[in-house]
């Protein structure tokens, strides 16, 4: 049981990579400063770099959501199964939900079926819940103010200079957004791992060993590579119409949120700050520059994540236990 949620948790890390591959190179394809082969693979290769970053948010999802005392081997494969198939189904819809919270979503609907409201840390909950706000908040207004510095600072430059400008430095946007990706996300399939060897009594503490990282780094990285094309289209083409200055904005203000969480162990969603961001730079060209339609279904699956990844991950530890008689 341990060695399948081993291997469930790299192929949840995969279909993160894949699921998110977007936040890392929807603006950068959609600007034609990159072609889609190089992008995902410059992602890929930061992805798995920046997964070496810190393990702050890993511990956090290892030992903060659930007990890991309280929960067992099946709980921990039910939660990830309950995130592979949310992450699969919004692919299918093209849109751009949050991996994270998926398994977050998952680790609680299991684990209340497992043994009720006792294992779940309601602390861990409420950062999560406060993050899902937070984070979509800062994104937006990072990429508000920095479309207003840009646009104060470069008012006089012609903008076809510009444009060659940005396009060469959206190359460094993309490489940063690429990189916190890999901070952020990839630590969350290395806590689910290293919440399983604890409960397993493999290892005596949060603490995540070296050949976790390293493993779900390189799960990330390829899952990364393979590109999720529909969740690229809605998301660098469907919300607003994007110039390479925009893409560099929402990059830049994106990735500096994600860092600064990754850094303090806070699970943010990824998702939901590029995508937020990519608002923000849009709403400074006019309000109506946003095409609130798309933007209204993603906020849909937004709120639907957590509880639906929760159910699916609820149901599977019920067929689970009915199998095992456990």
């Amino acid at each position: 049981m341990l060695l399948l949620v081993v291997v469930l948790a790299l192929l949840f890390d995969f279909s993160n990579g894949w699921h998110d591959s977007a936040n890392a190179i929807a603006t950068v394809v959609s600007t034609r400063v990159l072609s889609p082969l190089l992008a995902v693979m410059m992602a890929g290769v930061l992805n798995v770099a920046g997964a070496f970053m810190s393990t702050a948010v890993a511990k956090m999802v290892g030992s903060g959501i659930v007990d890991p005392a309280s929960v067992t081997q099946a709980v921990v494969a039910s939660a990830l199964g309950g995130a592979i198939l949310w992450n699969l189904f919004t692919l299918l819809l093209g849109l751009p939900t949050s991996s994270s919270h998926a398994l977050i979503g998952g680790l609680v609907g299991a684990g209340l079926m497992h043994g009720g409201w006792a294992v779940v840390k309601i602390s861990g909950l409420r950062s999560v819940l406060e993050a899902m706000v937070l984070s979509p908040l800062l994104g937006f207004l990072m990429g508000l103010s920095l479309m207003v510095l840009i646009t104060w600072t470069f008012f006089k430059v012609a903008r076809s200079i510009a444009t060659r400008l940005f396009s060469r430095l959206q190359l460094v946007s993309a490489g940063f957004m690429a990189f916190s990706h890999g901070a952020n996300d990839a630590q969350k399939a290395m806590g689910i791992i290293t919440l399983a060897l604890v409960s397993a009594g493999q290892i005596p503490s949060a603490e995540v060993p070296g050949w976790v990282i390293t493993l779900c780094a390189f799960a990330m990285g390829l899952g990364t590579t393979v590109g999720g094309w529909k969740i690229v289209r809605t998301l660098g083409m469907g919300i607003v119409k994007l110039e390479p200055v925009h893409g560099f904005a929402a990059e830049t203000g994106a990735a500096a949120v994600l860092l600064a969480t990754a850094h303090i162990g806070l699970p943010v969603s990824t998702t939901h700050t590029i995508t937020s961001s990519v608002m923000g730079v849009g709403a400074i060209k006019r309000f109506s520059a946003v095409r609130w339609g798309v933007t209204a279904r993603i906020l849909y699956a937004w709120i639907f994540t957590l509880p639906g990844a929760a159910l699916i991950g609820a149901t599977l530890y019920w067929l689970i236990s009915a199998m095992t008689g456990q």
